[in-house]
């Protein structure tokens, strides 16, 4: 006897927020356009026009679904202008966006990524509204993939996309590197770009993180053995330094938003970051 085929599952992730109909009306259209799809929710929290921690969002959810999922990523302050929509075929799935840099650290994550521009108007709604592509051409064409499309007919290969900057930590001098802030969860929690895997020495080495006019100098192994120690770097299950305090926001007290720059001083050897 044969197995049933599993449901096609498609995710979404979207700077709309939960107050408006946007996010429903995509579902509409992807439960019509393919009945008994899976829906999950990864966010649509980001910050509004935040394409870094949208990145950082879709990157650090991504690995745990199975092979073959479809996710919508529209975080899209260039929507209605010469922008492409993009599809990105990486880690067994497909990813279906806007070509304006929210896929870096997917593209990155995967050597063999392959991407095609999406010029398939059959598979577009009938009207595009030049505001709400995620609607009208991402949502119809993450249905078509999910019930099982050719590729070939989503549009032609990309040599490039475009691609943020920054997003991995460069060193400006010895023991000096500039990094980025990739996002700021919910509790307030500030996610940095520099790898632990390349800076493991701060949790015993003096360091120095310095955001605006801020400067963060002690490490804590977890939130409890903070106590009121005030802002301190811990090592993050995103597999990057963070930034936190103890039952109150890092990100208010140091002024931070995804996308500032900042600096971490060390004062030890340490492993270079990957690339």
């Amino acid at each position: 006897m044969k197995s049933a085929r599993p449901r096609p599952i498609v995710t979404l992730t979207t700077d709309f927020g939960s107050a408006d109909h946007y996010v429903g009306t995509m579902k509409g259209v992807l439960l019509a356009r393919c009945p008994g799809v899976e829906i999950v929710d990864i966010s649509h929290e980001i910050p509004p026009f935040s394409i870094p921690s949208g990145a950082y969002t879709i990157d650090q959810a991504a690995r745990y679904f199975p092979s073959g999922t479809v996710h919508v990523i529209v975080v899209d302050p260039g929507v209605g202008t010469a922008r492409k929509p993009l599809l990105l075929e990486a880690l067994g799935q497909f990813f279906v966006a806007p070509d304006n840099g929210i896929l870096t650290m997917i593209f990155d994550r995967d050597p063999q990524a392959k991407a095609r521009e999406i010029t398939a108007r059959n598979l577009w709604n009938e009207s595009v509204s030049s505001t709400f592509h995620g609607r009208d051409i991402f949502a119809p064409v993450a249905a078509a993939l999910a019930c099982g499309i050719n590729l070939k007919e989503v549009g032609p290969k990309l040599a490039k996309i475009v691609r943020l900057p920054d997003l991995v930590a460069r060193e400006m001098k010895p023991g000096e590197w500039r990094g980025t802030i990739l996002s700021v969860d919910r509790f307030g929690n500030v996610i940095t770009n520099f790898e632990i895997a390349a800076f493991r020495t701060i949790a015993s080495s003096p360091f120095s993180l310095h955001v605006r006019t801020r400067r963060v100098t002690s490490f804590q192994p977890t939130f409890g053995a903070a106590g009121n120690a005030g802002c301190f770097a811990y090592f993050g299950s995103s597999g990057y330094i963070e930034i936190g305090m103890n039952r109150q926001s890092a990100a208010a007290h140091l002024k931070g938003n995804p996308g500032d720059p900042l600096t971490l001083t060390v004062q030890s050897k340490r492993q270079r970051p990957s690339k």
